[in-house]
Order: structure tokens, then C-alpha cells, then sequence
């Protein structure tokens, strides 16, 4: 994954002129509007008050209107059924998902139709004391506005309301261009009313071309285009090996506690090296660009002699082979331990699948594994199983073509065509919902911007470069015949 010289033709100077203008001159607006967003608390995990959700979707679709893009009535606040839930009323007791906002303004004259996607809920903050200032309170230090969502990704929600604002600017309403802007509610909780929304929606969300704002970049100075996007599997697995919790003393050498078997059985999951050791799971074969290890240290913050896992160039581990990790395990805390032989044991496993093996396959090797290594005859429970297939973009069509030239004029270097070893399912949704659209995956992170982590933040030269390679693309989208 390189980039690349093979551009459209360059852009009218006096239009790039203009535009350029346009979102400057808007800039000190989308970084209030911005910060505003932050510090709504919108998590959409159900442990969480959804009413934070519901005010950021008003929030949104507020902006949307502000655009002047779209008529007041053609934004809406939609909530779909989870799926696999029954369809019918509402009251009868269906389980809805968080609320997006759709907004759609139709082409006219021939002109293509651009969807542009974003999310507007955020992770978790954590634990407090690992932020060095108030998550939800965005704080400006330098390039940077730190708060959780600064980046991921309220900052995707500005930049494209930064966007069609610009665009509004400069052409009013002779602006013949399709526009959908979709902004969702429920992505980090796996987006789990997507497929029926997509399916209710259908009409309404038809494009052309689609703009995934919910990716990174090469560095603060070089934008990337995403080209391969890896599959995830999550499940919670639960070893028991006790009726009820016993002395240790007492029976402590004879009998299995449950933290044991686990212990065995997650480290089975990988070879001495770090390597995923599970048979069944592919890794995708591809050219990636050079990364040191040196660099990979620097990138991810590694301890001073601790050394990396796996084989094979460093940014193929991270974008084509598969990788599993253990996010989480209930188990006593230190603070409350006892000497007691615990009854059952559960963690959460994440394995992330390399892009061309489906989710379901790759599900299905990692239960076989699991099964085949359960230490003591401990009675192993899988539940919570979600999945979601990677994505390879075709990056032979002129939607691509057109987004490269934008982003060189947008951020004044050539994209970078790359693999992230993120996982982002809905766009296999997308590309199956609408074949033949041209799916392209763009963001507004860079290597520093910690999203999902303690003191999470957005370079604010990234988001103005990439609002103004956005306001590009989406004008010579406009004026394409």
C-alpha cells in the first residue's frame, strides 16, 4: 500500500481558491461547534444513561441543519430495531438502537449523489485519573483539543458539516450535487440496529459514492486513504470448574480453581513469539510499506526492553495477519483478594481478522481452538459472540481517483493508500446494501490521537486539512459532468 502520482485533473484554480477561503474563514466556528459536541457524554453502551445520546443526536442534527445544505424537513432523528429483534410496534416491546441522524438532499441534473457517514457516539471514558484533564471537558494544549470523541469521532462529524457548509458557501443554491449525511449513534457498541436502519433506510441512503469519515492517517502531514480494514470476533468466554468458592488452604493443590485452567487456556492462544498460534486463521498477502520496529516502539509507547510480538514486516502484523486480545477479566481485584479457589473465571477475547476471511469462518476456528485446549475438563460457556467482516476497498474508480487529487490539494502532499488494523463492519454492510457504490474510507486521526485510550485528542491542522481535501472532493463531485 503506497501512494501514488495517478490524479484527475487539477482542480480550477479560482474555484480551489475559494473554497480554501471558505473553510478557513469557517474553521473558528467548527472548533466551537466541535468542543460543544464533546462535552456531551454520549456513550452508547447500555451501562450508560442514553439521554447524553439523544442530546448529541439534536446536537447533530442541529448542525446539519445549519449547513444550509438541506431543508429543515429532510433531517431527521431515526432509531432502528436491534437486529434479530421481531419487527412491529414499538410498544410492543422491540428493542431500538441509539439515535442517527439522516439527512438527504436529492441530485438534480444528473449530478451523483455522495453519502457522508460519521458517528456521534463515543467510548467510555475510563478511569479519570488516567486523563490529564476532564474527558468531557475539551481542553486546547497547543495543535491539540483533547476530550473523549475530539477525534473519534466528533471530529468526523465536523468535517463534514465543516464541509457542506463550504460548500453551501460557494454555491448556494445551485448546488446540484446528491447529499446524504449519515451520522449514527450506536458504532462503538457494534452498531447493532445498522442493518435494519440500511434496510428501512434504503431509498433514502442510495450513493453514488461513500465517505467514511471514522479512519486515520499517515502522520499530521500525510493524508491516507484506508484501503483494507480488518474483520473483529468478540466474545465472552467463562470457565468453571467449582460448584461454589473453597478455602485455598484447605483444598488448594488438589483442586481446580477456575483462574487456572483460564490462565492455560488464554496463553494457548498464542506461540512463544506472539505469533496468534490458531489453526483456521488467514492472513492476507500484500506489499506494505517499510516500518521499523524502532518505529513501532516509538508509535505504540512500548517499555524501554520490551520487545515486540509476532513475524513478518510490522505493519503486516497490524493490518493482514490476525491478532487476539484479552480486553478484560472477572476476577477479584487486588484489593479484595481472599485466599479462595475461585468457582468460574470469564474474559473478554477480541480477535481481530485478517481482511478476505470472513468473520463467521475465522469465529469458527477460534471456538474449535478453545474447545480442543480447555485444561482439567473445565466447563467452558461462550455467550456475547458478535462479529463483524473486514473490508478491502477496489481503488480502481474515479471516486478514489478524484479523493486522491483532493487530499493532495487539501493537505499539500500525496495520499498514502494503507491497511489499519482497526475493525469498521458496517462497511462490508454498506458495500453488500449498495454494490455498486464507491466506498471510500478517509478520517481525521493521525498516529498520536489515542482514540478509545486516556487523553484522546484531535491535531487541529489534520482537521482543517482534511475539511478542506473533504470540500474539494465534494465540489468536483459537483461540477463532474
Amino acid at each position: 500500500m503506497t501512494d501514488t502520482d495517478q490524479h484527475s485533473p487539477a482542480t480550477d484554480p479560482a474555484l480551489l481558491e475559494a473554497l480554501r477561503e471558505h473553510v478557513q474563514g469557517g474553521l473558528p466556528t467548527t472548533i466551537a461547534d466541535l468542543s460543544a459536541l464533546v462535552r456531551l457524554p454520549s456513550v452508547s453502551w447500555s451501562a450508560f444513561d442514553p439521554a447524553h445520546v439523544q442530546a448529541s443526536a439534536e446536537a447533530v442534527a442541529d448542525l446539519a441543519r445549519s449547513t444550509g445544505i438541506f431543508a429543515d424537513d429532510a433531517v431527521r432523528i431515526v432509531r432502528s430495531a436491534v437486529a434479530g429483534e421481531t419487527a412491529g410496534a414499538e410498544e410492543a416491546g422491540r428493542e431500538l438502537g441509539q439515535p442517527a441522524v439522516l439527512a438527504v438532499r436529492p441530485a438534480r441534473n444528473g449530478k451523483p449523489t455522495v453519502m457522508l457517514y460519521a458517528h456521534h457516539d463515543v467510548q467510555p471514558q475510563g478511569d479519570d485519573a488516567l486523563w490529564e484533564t476532564p474527558p468531557f471537558e475539551p481542553t486546547l494544549r497547543g495543535d491539540r483539543l483533547y476530550g473523549r470523541g475530539a477525534s473519534d469521532d466528533k471530529a468526523g462529524v465536523m468535517t463534514h458539516i465543516a464541509s457542506l457548509r463550504a460548500l453551501h458557501a460557494q454555491f448556494g443554491d445551485d448546488l446540484d450535487l446528491g447529499v446524504v449525511l449519515f451520522v449514527e449513534g450506536e458504532e462503538e457498541f457494534g452498531s447493532r440496529s445498522f442493518r435494519t436502519f440500511l434496510r428501512e433506510q434504503k431509498d433514502h441512503l442510495a450513493a453514488d459514492v461513500i465517505v467514511v469519515a471514522d479512519s486515520d492517517n499517515w502522520s499530521v502531514d500525510v493524508p491516507s486513504i484506508t484501503v483494507s480494514l480488518r474483520g473483529n470476533v468478540t466474545f465472552r468466554a467463562t470457565l468453571t470448574t467449582l460448584e461454589h468458592a473453597s478455602h485455598s488452604g484447605m483444598f488448594g493443590g488438589a483442586a481446580p480453581d477456575a483462574m487456572i485452567p483460564m490462565v492455560r487456556l488464554l496463553a494457548s492462544l498464542h506461540d512463544d513469539d506472539g505469533s496468534v498460534a490458531v489453526e483456521g486463521l488467514s492472513a492476507y498477502d500484500a506489499d506494505v510499506p517499510e516500518r521499523s520496529e524502532a518505529e513501532l516502539a516509538t508509535d505504540a509507547a512500548l517499555l524501554e526492553g520490551v520487545q515486540p510480538v509476532g513475524t513478518g514486516p510490522v505493519l503486516s502484523r497490524m493490518w493482514f495477519q490476525p491478532s487476539i486480545t484479552v480486553t478484560g477479566m472477572d476476577v477479584p481485584s487486588v484489593a479484595n483478594a481472599s485466599n479462595t479457589l475461585l468457582p468460574n473465571v470469564a474474559a473478554r477475547v477480541s480477535v481481530r481478522v485478517a481482511p478476505g476471511q470472513s468473520a463467521t469462518d475465522a469465529y469458527a476456528a477460534v471456538e474449535r481452538h478453545l474447545r480442543a485446549h480447555v485444561p482439567f475438563g473445565a466447563r467452558l460457556d461462550i455467550t456475547e459472540v458478535d462479529t463483524g467482516d473486514g473490508f478491502l476497498v477496489d481503488t480502481a474508480g474515479w471516486a478514489v481517483r478524484e479523493a486522491r487529487t483532493a487530499m493532495h490539494e487539501g493537505w499539500g502532499a500525496p495520499a498514502v493508500e494503507q491497511g489499519i488494523g482497526g475493525s469498521i463492519p458496517f462497511v462490508s454492510d454498506l458495500a453488500a446494501e449498495f454494490p455498486e457504490a464507491q466506498i471510500l474510507v478517509t478520517g481525521v486521526e493521525d498516529p498520536d490521537t489515542r482514540a478509545h485510550s486516556p487523553n484522546e485528542s484531535q491535531h487541529l491542522g489534520v482537521l482543517h486539512r482534511a475539511i478542506a481535501s473533504e470540500t474539494i472532493l465534494l465540489a468536483r463531485l459537483a461540477t463532474r459532468a
